[in-house]
């Protein structure tokens, strides 16, 4: 497949896997990301926008570079892994993208989990702004269970209020099914992901009822009140809000790290992506099960099977389905996302 093509439509651009990965090698590069970051970072844009994470995807090289801009994160950052636990490492991400500092520390979580059962990753000082599930799937394909989570920035009001104070905090956990494709899910615990309200503003559409409100606390559909001047809201109401709390707690100070109210403090006003702290846990069934893991975690499958056999849809499948999709005849940018990212490449 050619790097660029016009579609039918003479205005969207169609770029395989190569070609995705090369442009986010040019944008990061032309902006002095050093080479593992590049690589890093790359990775998982190009891993959410072949599954049709397009809030996740290339169109997140623009807040990667306006961060940059603003002095919110160190291009050539280099982690630090510290073994601190038994069960417990931590990484020091010194203020770069949290993708670098996953991979680094991921050789020891796979050893402690293994060795002890379970085991904790833990990142601080990073800056994040890709998906969970790209991290998640890298353990499950090591045979782990495995739970993320990290507080963003206070964008979210908690139930009952009106005012931006929780981080839209995203929560992911995944489940290995042999040589098939794991078992993951990764949302947001506000109604949507900010991103998602990010995209509707960029190209000009409401957005429903439910995803956030005004400045005076009324529920709104303009993207950029929400955004700028009002407040997201949590899914399920207070179990939303719960939930944001709790990864407000686990992934901030438990962890030696920022709640989103005090990275909101730290970015001052400059709109950097969230400057905080993400944990990680891994628990290995060889361990845990008490003996034959492949047989009980075949037993996982039957549950499976009776959601699907109901005409439910399991988490991740139509992630699944896009990434084949895209893998056979690549993936379609809007002409304006596109020459955007050109522009940043220039």
């Amino acid at each position: 497949m050619s790097d660029a093509k016009h579609e039918d439509t003479e205005m969207d651009i169609n770029l395989d896997r190569e070609a995705l990965t090369s442009l986010c090698h040019k944008v990061l590069t032309r902006h002095g990301f050093s080479e593992s970051n590049v690589e890093a970072m790359s990775d998982a844009l190009v891993a959410a926008e072949m599954d049709g994470c397009r809030s996740h995807g290339l169109y997140r090289l623009m807040g990667f570079v306006a961060t940059l801009n603003n002095g919110g994160v160190v291009p050539d950052a280099v982690p630090v892994v510290e073994d601190t636990a038994p069960s417990v490492v931590k990484v020091d991400a010194k203020g770069g993208f949290s993708s670098l500092a996953f991979q680094q520390g991921v050789p020891e979580l796979l050893s402690k989990a293994r060795a002890n059962g379970i085991a904790i990753l833990a990142i601080n000082h990073c800056v994040h702004g890709t998906a969970l599930w790209v991290e998640i799937e890298r353990l499950t394909r090591e045979g782990l269970v495995a739970i993320a989570c990290n507080p963003t920035q206070s964008y979210m009001a908690p139930y009952g209020g009106s005012q931006p104070l929780l981080g839209t905090n995203p929560i992911a956990f995944g489940w290995p099914r042999g040589d098939g494709n794991p078992y993951v899910f990764d949302f947001a615990t506000s109604a949507i992901a900010r991103g998602d309200i990010e995209l509707h503003r960029r190209q000009g559409d409401e957005i429903p009822l439910g995803w956030g409100v005004d400045r005076d606390g009324t529920p709104s559909q303009d993207p950029a009140e929400v955004l700028d001047h009002g407040a997201m809201l949590p899914f399920g109401e207070h179990k939303g809000s719960a939930l944001a709390i709790m990864i407000e707690l686990i992934a901030g100070p438990l962890i030696g790290d920022m709640l989103s109210i005090e990275s909101s403090e730290h970015d001052q006003g400059k709109g950097s992506l969230p400057y905080h702290g993400e944990m990680i846990i891994a628990m290995d069934p060889a361990r845990l099960t008490g003996g034959s893991p492949q047989q009980h975690m075949l037993r996982s499958e039957r549950l499976f099977d009776l959601v699907k056999q109901q005409g439910a849809r399991l988490s991740s499948e139509r992630r699944y389905q896009a990434r084949q999709k895209h893998l056979e005849e690549g993936v379609t940018l809007s002409r304006a996302l596109y020459d955007d990212i050109l522009e940043l490449a220039s």
